[in-house]
């Protein structure tokens, strides 16, 4: 648990990282299909084979989607949380691609953190983490992002 009173402390700061996530053709194949993105690129290893990749890969929102579980394990829930929800992403880059059969985890750094309000018995922290999704032995992370998230937390 973080006391909001440390958050200032803890800017500019990694607060954390997740283990490592399975990138494994199942899992690519049930996004694939849940999402209706079923692209050869992800879905078909032998044409896969003929693309500058060498074989199938990871969608980017796979890969993205993974940030909230990598962020429920990786960065210590607020004292006296009662909610947190998903506030958007100021930035999202794709840097590189997650082949089929690869890792990858989240590293958490705190940009910011700002106290909007004080309502009800709560308040509101709107926090900015720099998310980096790194693949394990990769030259470069599958994508870097700002990723806004909105704590209400009783007072």
């Amino acid at each position: 648990m973080t006391k909001a009173s440390e958050l200032q402390s803890l800017i500019d700061q990694e607060v954390g990282v997740s283990r490592w996530f399975d990138l494994d053709q199942a899992r690519i194949d049930a996004f694939a299909s849940l999402t209706e993105d079923e692209q050869f690129i992800h879905v078909d290893p032998e044409r896969a084979k003929a693309t500058p990749f060498g074989g199938t890969i990871a969608h980017g929102f796979l890969t993205l989607s993974l940030a909230s579980a990598m962020s429920m394990e990786a960065v210590a829930p607020l004292d006296d949380l009662v909610m947190s929800v998903n506030y958007g992403f100021d930035r999202l880059r794709f840097l590189a691609p997650a082949p089929s059969g690869s890792r990858v985890r989240g590293r958490f750094k705190l940009l910011s953190a700002e106290d909007k309000d004080a309502q009800g018995g709560t308040t509101r922290w709107l926090l900015k983490h720099e998310l980096t999704i790194e693949i394990e032995g990769g030259d470069k992370p599958a994508l870097i992002a700002e990723w806004l998230t909105m704590h209400v937390v009783k007072v």
